[in-house]
């Protein structure tokens, strides 16, 4: 990429998508285990950093999915090196490496006129639902299953309805261990699935995509069976208004807000499946 006066703009290293996620700690966003080398599958070119002097300075991910669909997220100046410029340079060369796609993202309340003047239009709310520690729950759905390796096919498939490109690679490794994953069936076809991953604290589950509401409550229930005593974590599209009201029935509180943003026309794809997102990060 580029080399400049202040500093120089290139694609991360392994290594050091796992530091710009730890930077994501740093500042409270409460990352997964493991989560650096699952995102980096995604798009392993869409990890970039503004460097000064051998020193990471900011980063963004901008991932690419398919060929018409893009995400930005982990979008983090280092605190040493604010008030410089270099937020928006890493900024820059994500756009450019999204270049002429659809881009989405998850933006706080604070910053969305920013992204608004960049050409962003808000779609929806998505709002962070939060327990302390999950009470027990029945431990046994007949209509749930752990997901296997031969699972993957199917559940690829029926990812294409809720997600607007296809994302083998990186779902390929996202139902991997630390993350488990389960499905549920409908007269033999899978009509769902949820993946929960560790995070640094509790667990987060996303993406959980659901034909219907009574699989989306199957499946959120065998996921927090596994979990007794957790803090657990779903980021829930405002729109889903009774998966929110079951929420709350079993004891989640409202955290902070975020709007899904797009820069372009909004994908078509069968949000009303989607009851809680992968992750802020990779949309």
């Amino acid at each position: 990429m580029s080399v400049a006066e202040d500093g120089q703009i290139r694609v991360l290293a392994a290594g050091e998508v796992e530091e710009l996620v730890d930077w994501a700690a740093l500042e409270g966003w409460n990352p997964g285990h493991g989560d650096a080398a699952a995102f980096r599958s995604a798009d392993p070119e869409g990890f970039i950093g503004c460097f000064v002097e051998g020193r990471l300075a900011a980063g963004i991910s901008a991932v690419r999915y398919g060929d018409g669909f893009g995400f930005i997220g982990l979008y983090i100046c280092h605190p040493d090196f604010r008030g410089r410029g270099l937020g928006r340079r890493v900024w820059e060369a994500g756009m450019a490496h999204l270049a002429d796609r659809v881009i989405g993202l998850d933006g706080v309340i604070e910053q969305q006129a920013n992204y608004g003047r960049m050409g962003f239009a808000p779609a929806y709310g998505t709002v962070r639902w939060s327990i302390d520690r999950m009470p027990a729950l029945p431990a046994s759905f007949a209509r749930c299953e752990a997901i296997t390796e031969g699972d993957l096919a199917e559940i690829l498939a029926l990812d294409r309805a809720f997600f607007p490109a296809p994302r083998e690679d990186f779902l390929s490794d996202w139902l991997k261990p630390p993350r488990r994953a389960f499905l549920c069936r409908r007269q033999g076809v899978v009509a769902g699935y949820a993946v929960m991953r560790p995070c640094l604290g509790g667990y987060k589950i996303g993406p959980l995509s659901a034909m219907d509401g009574r699989t989306a409550e199957d499946l959120l229930k065998i996921c927090l069976a596994n979990l007794k005593g957790e803090e657990v974590h779903l980021d829930v599209p405002e729109y889903q208004e009774g998966f929110r009201y079951l929420l709350g029935r079993l004891g989640f509180k409202r955290g902070f807000q975020t709007s899904r943003m797009y820069r372009g026309e909004p994908p078509q794809t069968q949000k009303t499946g989607v009851y809680a997102i992968t992750t802020l990060e990779l949309g």
